[in-house]
């Protein structure tokens, strides 16, 4: 039998022991087993770099070291056991005793009112019934309990006394646990804080349901390991750094909505299972469907350009899924796509209107009751400047080369034609520190709807707007709108036109000019909050390797 460690890719909290999943320390792996030395023990194997080889075994004097932190490990265990079964009978004693105590509501008060913590200000002086989660709790001797109480819409601190804290419901209580409390709202005394500036003086309470012992952080804390976050997510947006991300997140999607109705766009809600696909096959996820093939979709443009005759200005804000095997700080598997379409554009007047769009909904969120909670969490946050740098393809080219940055595979210089990478760009983006319009991309690594320029035919009129921290947040372009080059198009690409008939036929019966874009929610949250990664802007984010919960 044996049992695997590893310093670079090892886990002591999801670790199994096994080669693929191992433990971080021996230590972790000696619990594992008993201390059974019977067992063998592998480590990195610190000499070998082509990895043909990645464990050994571990040497004599290192088992030795560890054994004897094992051999501590359990003699402090056992310490622990018989104070824990100590805690536990005198727990049970108490248990006892607080069985005897039954509280009951005081029907001669005043009816209740309903309310949600939100609303708590207009309500003070009165008697309410509240319902929510234990955020924080603290016990003050045996008659007081203070708890602060979390619904969503806000907090409100409770104070309990007497026999209110004396139940085995009270003996019992911890964070995370649901109750509803009645009672009468009033200010903190001269002196004392509070959420809100007042507090709760509880006649009456319930227990709807309890909570583990050490609430979260029974099973995950900050300090935990992303990957065990990741897996306790559902209990990690309950932090409230998360929970205010999530509450951002809705408003700006609200003021991403207010600023299109307010413009004059209109919704609408195009298909995800889709035949056709629009950014390149090799990010499309495929799956059966009835029999034919299909795919998510990797973007939902082609279907916004076909209801520009009857709508005018469109925009949707739908799923998208592509199938990229990078695992970056910025990339997903399923994302928030904000896409819009507009008919009788110029290329000068796409890039106003996303000038427009971004610097739009900053104005906004900065004018709504979320103001104090986004600069909460990104206190540095200002509404860009316009107008935006606009930076030609060729000039970021010329850029790399003038600040020698070169592909990190080849050791060569970036040359015209040649797709920029994520790193490339974002250390361009950062030293310039302010938002870029990268304009003008060759054709032959752009989509094949894409227009070309009118003064140059190697280029298309297509943008990218790159932001420092982030990189690329919205890609855009105007839209081939000429059949015959559209034809060439598909025939270039090598797709096969006859499923496109819905798209092509947009350019048969009145064709016109146009011109579009596509946002990606999570990267603009990821930049309008300052955070590190784009899963920290996510409920459940989705990326290889990553699809629960």
């Amino acid at each position: 039998m044996s049992v695997y460690t590893s310093q670079k890719q090892g886990c002591d909290e999801t670790g199994d022991g096994s080669s693929s999943k191992p433990y971080k320390t021996a230590l972790k792996a000696l619990l594992s087993i008993s201390g059974d030395e019977a067992v063998t023990i592998y480590v990195d194997n610190q000499g070998d770099d082509s990895g043909d080889k990645p464990f050994v075994e571990i040497s004599a004097s290192q088992k030795k070291k560890q054994m004897k932190l094992y051999q501590a490990e359990v003699r402090k265990g056992k310490a622990r056991e018989q104070k824990e079964a100590e805690d536990a009978q005198r727990r049970e004693e108490v248990l006892q005793e607080a069985s005897k105590i039954s509280i009951s509501e005081d029907q001669s008060l005043e009816k209740a009112v309903e309310i949600k913590l939100r609303d708590c200000t207009e309500y003070r002086d009165k008697r309410i019934k509240a319902y929510g989660w234990v955020h924080n709790l603290r016990r003050q001797g045996k008659s007081i309990m203070f708890i602060v109480l979390r619904d969503g819409t806000g907090y409100l601190q409770c104070v309990l006394s007497d026999k209110l804290c004396q139940t085995v419901d009270a003996i019992q209580l911890q964070t995370e646990a649901t109750v509803i409390v009645y009672g009468i709202i009033s200010k903190v005394p001269e002196g004392q804080h509070a959420p809100g500036g007042h507090e709760l003086i509880c006649d009456y309470w319930e227990v709807v349901g309890h909570s583990p012992g050490g609430g979260i952080e029974s099973v995950v804390t900050e300090k935990s390991d992303v990957d065990l976050q990741l897996r306790q997510k559902h209990l990690v947006i309950r932090w409230d750094e998360h929970s205010k991300v999530l509450k951002l997140r809705s408003a700006i999607t609200f003021c991403f909505r207010q600023h299109y109705f307010d413009s004059g766009y209109v919704e609408v809600t195009p298909p995800t299972l889709v035949k056709t696909q629009c950014e390149g096959g090799s990010t499309l996820f495929s799956f059966d469907y009835f029999g034919e093939q299909a795919y998510l979709t990797q973007s939902s443009q082609l279907y916004l350009e076909t209801v520009l005759p009857s709508i005018g200005d469109t925009f949707c804000m739908a799923q998208s899924y592509r199938a990229e095997k990078a695992k970056t700080r910025r990339h997903l598997s399923e994302f928030t796509h904000v896409e819009a379409e507009c008919p009788f554009i110029t290329f000068e007047g796409l890039l106003e209107r996303l000038e427009d769009l971004v610097c739009g909904v900053c104005e906004r969120i900065l004018k709504s009751p979320y103001k104090d909670m986004l600069l909460e969490v990104n206190p540095d946050f200002k509404v860009p400047k316009r107008p935006f740098k606009r930076m030609l393809y060729s000039d970021a080219i010329q850029w790399l080369k003038d600040h020698d940055i070169k592909n990190e595979e080849t050791g060569e210089f970036y040359e015209f034609g040649e797709d920029i990478p994520e790193a490339p760009e974002r250390k361009m983006t950062d030293a310039i520190n302010e938002p870029i319009f990268l304009c003008k991309f060759p054709a032959g690594i752009k989509a094949f709807y894409m227009l070309r320029s009118a003064d140059d035919d190697r280029l298309t009129d297509s943008v990218d707007l790159l932001m420092p921290n982030v990189g690329e947040i919205i890609g855009g372009s105007m839209r081939e709108y000429r059949l015959d080059v559209l034809m060439e198009g598909y025939k270039r690409e090598e797709i096969d036109p006859t499923p496109y008939y819905w798209y092509t036929d947009q350019r048969k019966f009145g064709t016109s000019k146009s011109g579009g874009y596509g946002l990606g929610l999570e990267r603009f949250l990821t930049w309008m909050l300052n955070k590190p990664h784009i899963r920290d802007v996510c409920l459940y984010p989705r990326f290889r390797e990553r699809i629960d919960p």
